[in-house]
């Protein structure tokens, strides 16, 4: 009995190491993926293939959406792109994130990291810069591609500031 229980005992040892490698090298892969993510977005070049044709993302703003699909993600994005500039001030501190059922590791990302952002100089207005403190979290499907997004900053308060030509905020 006793030989059972430790030959048991060994394999449960040895299948929850394999499923923690398992999930440390997906979550090392897709940190890669988020890396990318972040210098297209600051390059202005976001390579919309890492994204998996039923992508949503989750909108955290101000009376947003309870949703936002892969087309619509895109076209926001070149809209932004026109009017400001986005400069990724730290190195991003990413941490694995886990299945809120299971609370173990499932290869998800998260990342923490400050943006300066820029409304650029028009015929009739100064450029002007703010700083925001970001939290980003992605999910990941099988093969790698995201499937969920969703960040927190304070979006309305960078906006108002970044438009408010009196400068009465500061």
């Amino acid at each position: 009995m006793k030989t059972i229980l430790t030959l048991l005992s060994l394999f449960i040892f040895f299948a929850c190491q394999q499923q923690n490698n398992t999930a440390n090298e997906t979550y090392e892969k897709n940190a890669q993926t988020v890396l990318a993510n972040l210098k297209g977005w600051q390059n202005e070049n976001l390579d919309y293939s890492m994204y998996a044709d039923d992508f949503v993302m989750r909108d955290t703003g101000f009376n947003g959406k309870d949703s936002v699909d892969k087309e619509t993600m895109m076209k926001y994005d070149q809209e932004i792109w026109k009017n400001y500039d986005f400069k990724l001030l730290n190195e991003p501190a990413l941490l694995p994130g886990v299945n809120a059922d299971t609370r173990q590791p499932d290869g998800s990302v998260r990342h923490y990291s400050d943006w300066e952002v820029t409304r650029t100089a028009t015929d009739s207005t100064q450029a002007k810069s703010g700083v925001i403190k970001m939290y980003e979290s992605f999910d990941f499907n099988e093969e790698g591609k995201i499937i969920y997004q969703q960040t927190y900053g304070d979006f309305t308060g960078l906006m108002m500031y970044l438009n408010d030509d009196d400068n009465g905020m500061q």
